[in-house]
């Protein structure tokens, strides 16, 4: 008769597991607890072999999951779920397809059994997916209600965000807009990149983002585009042989990937000579010489760069507005107004 005992905080049972053996002679096991598998294991020199008189089989021990869900895990679960898989789930939440992945692999992990089963070229949820689709749903749905809830309970802050790229020209008329329809609603602002402002939407940190982006199907609404173009160092020419040097964002960057792609079109090889985290890095970067930078054209040209005019065409990028989930729709259409009407006024001057 096998018995388990129960462990310690510190990995350790309070008593050895015994086990009848041929029917005849009980023996102590050495038993060792796996706090961070939630297993018992017993040492299966002692036991025999499978098939062999007297063996015996050892379940796996789960404990129950007290370890609270990730929310941003299982807005992924949800997302591939309703995608058909990584990749589009991947573009739908603005993360690499790695990082959809390790979430799967995690929430498999939490969960102690797989999540999902290959179909095809793709995968898809298997029941054990589906179950826990069920509950993540219910969860991501209070969880967010809360959030309104919360949001329009109480006179907070609005913080808006913009990608610093285009901050200088569209910032002031989101401003103006804004102090217009909620004159007494305090305002606080957050400059990053577009990558940061989409995660923060998710996250629910900021209420209202201004973001560039060249794929059609990104979140949030197009309220207008900016031009795309090769910046430098003023006197800065293309090397006739050899690599061109590309001064860039750190990946994720779409305006990155159509560099790449359109001077591989042109059929010329690149480098990347320097990379930055920021727009101030990547200005300083070019402005020493480093390389050409891509750029939208949102106004004046920093300080101490140039146009380069002998570089093929880099097309348009698109101007979003994105709200969070439970923000007033009208604060997030008073965005969309003031973004379209600057657009408009910059098509009238020409």
């Amino acid at each position: 008769m096998r018995t388990y005992g129960s462990p310690t905080e510190h990995g350790e049972p309070h008593r050895p597991i015994s086990a009848e053996l041929d029917g005849s002679e009980e023996h102590n096991q050495p038993v060792r607890f796996h706090p961070a598998l939630h297993t018992v294991e017993v040492m299966a020199a002692s036991l025999g072999s499978p098939g062999r008189p007297g063996s015996l089989e050892i379940p796996t021990y789960h404990a129950p999951m007290s370890t609270p869900f990730d929310l941003a895990q299982l807005r992924t679960l949800v997302a591939v779920a309703e995608c058909g898989g990584v990749s589009r789930a991947a573009k739908l939440l603005h993360l690499s397809q790695p990082t959809v992945s390790q979430h799967l692999r995690l929430l498999e992990r939490r969960m102690g059994e797989p999540l999902t089963e290959r179909v095809g070229r793709g995968i898809a949820l298997n029941p054990a997916g589906d179950r826990l689709l069920i509950e993540a749903r219910k969860i991501l749905a209070v969880h967010d209600e809360a959030m309104s809830r919360l949001a329009t309970s109480s006179a907070r802050t609005l913080t808006i965000g913009s990608t610093e790229t285009a901050a200088d020209s569209l910032l002031p008329r989101l401003l103006a807009a804004l102090k217009d329809a909620y004159p007494d609603q305090a305002l606080r602002f957050r400059i990053d990149r577009s990558t940061a402002m989409l995660a923060a939407i998710d996250q629910g940190t900021i209420d209202i983002a201004l973001f560039l982006s060249i794929s059609q199907s990104s979140v949030g609404t197009r309220v207008g585009e900016l031009s795309l173009d090769w910046f430098a160092a003023e006197g800065w020419r293309p090397p006739t042989t050899g690599d061109l040097p590309l001064v860039a964002y750190v990946e994720p960057c779409e305006m990155r990937q159509r560099a790449f792609t359109v001077l591989a079109t042109a059929g010329s090889d690149v480098v990347v000579g320097a990379e930055s985290t920021s727009l101030e890095g990547v200005i300083a970067v070019a402005r020493a010489g480093l390389g050409v930078a891509v750029l939208p054209v949102a106004g004046v040209v920093p300080h101490g760069l140039a146009r380069v005019a002998e570089m093929p065409d880099l097309g348009r990028i698109g101007v979003q507005v994105a709200s969070r989930r439970g923000v007033d729709p009208e604060l997030e259409n008073t965005a969309v107004r003031a973004m379209r009407t600057f657009f408009a006024d910059v098509a009238a001057t020409g």
